[in-house]
């Protein structure tokens, strides 16, 4: 005779139907059916996922994949790993940080949002000349830090910006003819970093740069500056071109940057007080402001690539006005 390794069974009345059956003893019954046990242990396999939208699961550095093709390229020119301590968040926090009179680079909004308070801080950047850019919810949340921007995002300055008059007092307080850099449309971070860095160690008395279509004096900057950007005061205008022709005015002469340019850098004469104006790599100067140069210099190519780094064509000239500066003094003497 088998013996029943179950164990002794036990009699358990049902509640439902009042009839009896027999359980084996010592097993406690769950109340779940097979098939939902079996759906439970299904459903716990494997290990638990965790949603990257919550702030204490998301990684420092992890891509974020958009379909869209500008969200992408806004992306990469705004979110920057480890270089984000530049931004202040939330409404209350915004609208102090712009009435406290801090410097500011740009004002990120949620496109189409009518929040009373929202408003108000719109009114006020506006008030004080801030850059507004608007963008779609999703593009906030990416370069969000904290997740919790309630729609409104400051990009705050790494150091604060002067007036261009400023500049040229800088100049005359030094006992020197003014040495001024204009870039026009530099919208690469490290890229204006690295003219900062080129320019403080050419001599340059300021940098003047347009309030959009350029990079602004962030957190990334400074790194690339490598400490520069507190020797070299900046200026941030509205119109580029009436700025030139004020500068004009002052007796200044404005030094275009070009690679069709009428002379070679080296043989122009560059002593002279001066504006050295320098254009993005992709466009070069603008139209309009290359109108106002009184001289476009070129820098002779011999390989078969047509164009320099911005970075790399802004310390030519540079340093080539900072050497002949340099012997018209050492004459002098």
């Amino acid at each position: 005779m088998k013996k029943n390794k179950s164990g002794p069974k036990r009699t358990v009345k049902s509640q439902s139907t009042g009839k009896s059956k027999q359980m084996n003893k010592g097993f406690k019954s769950s109340g779940k059916s097979k098939s939902a046990d079996f759906a439970d242990k299904g459903s716990r396999k494997g290990p638990v996922r965790k949603s990257p939208h919550l702030p204490e699961n998301r990684r420092a550095g992890t891509r974020i994949d958009l379909d869209d093709h500008e969200t992408d390229a806004f992306l990469m020119e705004n979110v920057k790993d480890g270089l984000e301590n530049d931004r202040v968040e939330g409404k209350n926090p915004v609208f102090e940080a712009i009435r406290s009179g801090r410097p500011i680079n740009k004002l990120f909004v949620e496109k189409d949002n009518q929040d009373a308070f929202i408003l108000r801080i719109l009114a006020m950047a506006r008030e004080k000349d801030i850059p507004i850019q608007y963008l779609e919810r999703k593009k906030l949340d990416a370069i969000s830090q904290t997740r919790a921007h309630q729609g409104v995002i400051l990009e705050v300055a790494a150091r604060e910006y002067v007036e261009v008059d400023d500049l040229l007092k800088a100049a005359a307080d030094n006992g020197e003819k003014p040495f001024l850099l204009v870039l026009d449309g530099i919208t690469d971070p490290n890229n204006l970093g690295s003219i900062i860095r080129s320019a403080e160690c050419a001599g340059v008395h300021g940098i003047i740069l347009p309030k959009r279509r350029s990079a602004a004096l962030n957190a990334t900057v400074a790194k690339v500056a490598a400490g520069a950007l507190e020797y070299v005061p900046a200026a941030r205008v509205t119109n580029l071109v009436q700025t030139l022709r004020s500068l004009k005015n002052e007796g200044l002469w404005i030094i275009g940057a070009d690679m069709e340019g009428a002379e070679n850098y080296h043989d122009a004469d560059l002593t002279g007080p001066c504006v050295l104006v320098i254009g993005s790599e992709g466009e070069g100067l603008s139209r309009l402001v290359k109108s106002e140069c009184d001289l476009m210099v070129r820098i002779p190519m011999k390989g078969k690539i047509s164009s320099l780094n911005a970075g790399v064509a802004a310390a030519l000239i540079m340093f080539e006005i900072a050497r002949q500066r340099e012997c018209e003094n050492i004459k002098k003497q």
